[in-house]
């Protein structure tokens, strides 16, 4: 009983000084506009692209981003394919038109 009083004092404290303020009384605010559809969309599909390329090459996937080159619209995909004999991995870039 004790400690619901102190809350409550301290709510009401809290309240007066205007750091709380009852969820009427503030205005509706509207969420942040979102990102262009067509560029989260893009990624996915870049991702997807780079996802496939790595796999019919047999390697892990490192990057895939959407690039404008020459007015049109690319995914490069760079997929690092395990070396032979022990070697490092190479890492193999591709362009792939959208």
């Amino acid at each position: 009983m004790k400690n619901t009083y102190i809350l409550t004092l301290a709510l009401a404290t809290l309240m007066t000084w205007g750091a709380i303020v009852p969820a009427s009384s503030v205005p509706a605010m509207s969420t942040a506009p979102a990102a262009p559809e067509r560029a989260l969309f893009v990624q996915g599909d870049c991702y997807a692209i780079g996802q496939q390329i790595a796999a019919q090459n047999g390697g892990t996937l490192a990057m895939a981003t959407p690039e404008d080159r020459g007015g049109q619209r690319v995914c490069v995909i760079v997929v690092l394919v395990p070396g032979q004999d022990g070697q490092r991995p190479r890492r193999a870039e591709f362009v792939v038109p959208m």
